[in-house]
C-alpha cells in the first residue's frame, strides 16, 4: 500500500448518551479537539457521543415503540380525499 493515503486508525470510545453505555473500538473518525474519558484500562481515549447504539434501540433491546398510525391514516385521508360535490 502507499503510505500517506490512508487516514489514522486509532482506538476511540463511542459512549450512547441515552443508555450511558461505552464502547471502546478502532476508528478513523477525526478526534481533534474531542473531549477525552478514562477507560478501565487507565489510559484516557477520546470520547464520540451517539444517540443510539445496540444498547438502546429497539432493534436489540426487543422494546418497540408504539405509533399512532390510526390517528396518522385518518389525517392522510382527510387531507387528500376529495369531497364529491
Amino acid at each position: 500500500m502507499k503510505s500517506g493515503t490512508h487516514p489514522e486508525y486509532k482506538p476511540v470510545i463511542f459512549h450512547d448518551t441515552s443508555a450511558n453505555h461505552s464502547i471502546l473500538t478502532r476508528s478513523s473518525i477525526d478526534t481533534k479537539g474531542r473531549e477525552t474519558m478514562k477507560w478501565t484500562d487507565g489510559k484516557e481515549y477520546p470520547v464520540v457521543k451517539v444517540e443510539v447504539s445496540s444498547e438502546s434501540h429497539s432493534y436489540y433491546t426487543g422494546k418497540t415503540k408504539v405509533m399512532d398510525t390510526a390517528g396518522r391514516i385518518e389525517k392522510f385521508k382527510r387531507r387528500y380525499t376529495t369531497k364529491a360535490t
